[in-house]
């Protein structure tokens, strides 16, 4: 399952440059899909197309968060979730809304970062 940042956050900003997806961003930071991946365009839930660069509303004002569709649990990576091993207060937990097995975590991996 991809990861979420909780309320306890402190904003220390460790967790945000050990991410291998660029999935974190600070509170209030407008996110992409295209940073610190491959993707040029992403067809969304509801069937849209959106270009990979146009800058998406923040998830979080307050803390620093998660993109659930670029987190890969650093899957392809690393062995384990590095923000979780260096976070100094543990609020970056599963997020019990995005469970995925281990092999879609590897196919969200190869599909953000496909050459």
């Amino acid at each position: 399952m991809a990861l979420l940042i909780t309320e306890e956050c402190i904003n220390c900003g460790a967790c945000e440059p050990e991410c291998p997806n660029t999935a974190i961003y600070e509170g209030g930071e407008e996110w992409s899909w295209s940073e610190g991946t491959d993707l040029s365009e992403v067809e969304l839930e509801d069937g849209s197309v959106t270009p990979g660069d146009e800058q998406q509303t923040p998830i979080s004002d307050s803390f620093f968060y998660i993109v659930s569709g670029k987190c890969t649990e650093c899957v392809g990576f690393h062995e384990e979730p590095q923000c979780a091993a260096v976070c100094p207060v543990d609020c970056c937990v599963p997020d019990p809304d995005y469970e995925e097995t281990e092999e879609e975590l590897s196919e969200k991996q190869q599909w953000l970062h496909a050459s």
